[in-house]
């Protein structure tokens, strides 16, 4: 039986996330989830890739907006929600341009300072239609600020693997799923194509191609040559380095923990077959 274990919610793209015990889905996405994100001043993206002290900064869901905090200080900062400036500017994701919205001057001084770094912060309208690759999905869904899919899930089966492999284990934080679940053979969600959650359609469409956050210790920022140096000698096609998959999914509602994963049809191949 496959059950989920754990949700995270992270809404502020590349920045800590949160563990929560459940999550409403909407059409981005989790509610919340990378709602938000810093751009520079070409109004693109800042990730963790290029500025891994994003990682010191832990964003949680509260009733009145997005409470940030520093791991390493008192320094903390509370995004209140539909406190937003009426501009709406172009931003960059990757290739993809959309309308996002300015959150305040105060929210940008803060991130500015606590990050040593000029930036902004925008957030997503409902307005905004960020559509998935077309090549992956099937009803034109739509998603966030994330890298491109609106939710990636992991078996904790596939990371106690990984953890056999190194010397020193590692935390889930490394590799920011939205689902993990127990249950099943390592690498169990490579195979999984349509399953149900609580009564939601789930689709798995494209392994989780990984980058060098995954090498970034989420507590000191400090960055090492794991886990991508062991992944890739087993998880490695294509020149890129898989672990997790994407997923798409038909409905909305409410995942929990504890939820029971209904499998209705697995892959005939292997993802090392599939990827394309």
């Amino acid at each position: 039986m496959l059950t989920v274990s754990e949700l995270f919610i992270y809404p502020i793209k590349s920045a800590g996330g949160k563990a929560v015990d459940s999550a409403r889905l909407t059409a981005t996405g989790f509610e919340h989830d990378r709602r938000w994100m810093l751009i520079d001043d070409n109004n693109r993206f800042i990730s963790q890739r290029e500025n891994p002290w994003l990682a010191l900064l832990e964003a949680g869901v509260t009733n009145h907006g997005i409470e940030v905090k520093h791991k390493h200080s008192a320094a903390s900062f509370t995004v209140v929600f539909n406190e937003l400036k009426q501009q709406q500017i172009e931003v960059a994701i990757w290739d993809d341009v959309c309308p996002a919205q300015l959150v305040s001057d105060k929210a940008n001084a803060w991130f500015s300072e606590i990050l040593d770094m000029r930036c902004r912060l925008v957030y997503m309208p409902e307005t905004t239609k960020r559509k998935v690759d077309p090549h992956y999905a099937f009803n034109s869904e739509t998603t966030s600020f994330s890298d491109g899919f609106p939710l990636l899930m992991l078996g904790q089966s596939s990371l106690d693997d990984l953890n056999k492999r190194l010397t020193e284990s590692l935390p889930v934080n490394r590799f920011r799923p939205n689902i993990m679940f127990t249950g099943g053979e390592p690498f169990e969600e490579d195979q999984l194509e349509h399953f149900v959650i609580n009564g939601i359609d789930c689709f798995a469409v494209k392994p989780c191609a990984r980058c060098t956050i995954t090498t970034t210790n989420q507590q000191t920022s400090e960055r090492s040559k794991e886990p991508l140096a062991t992944l890739a000698t087993y998880r490695k096609n294509n020149n890129n380095i898989y672990f997790g998959q994407n997923l798409l999914y038909k409905g909305y509602g409410t995942i929990n923990v504890g939820d029971n994963i209904e499998v209705i049809r697995k892959r005939a191949a292997s993802f090392l077959d599939e990827i394309v």
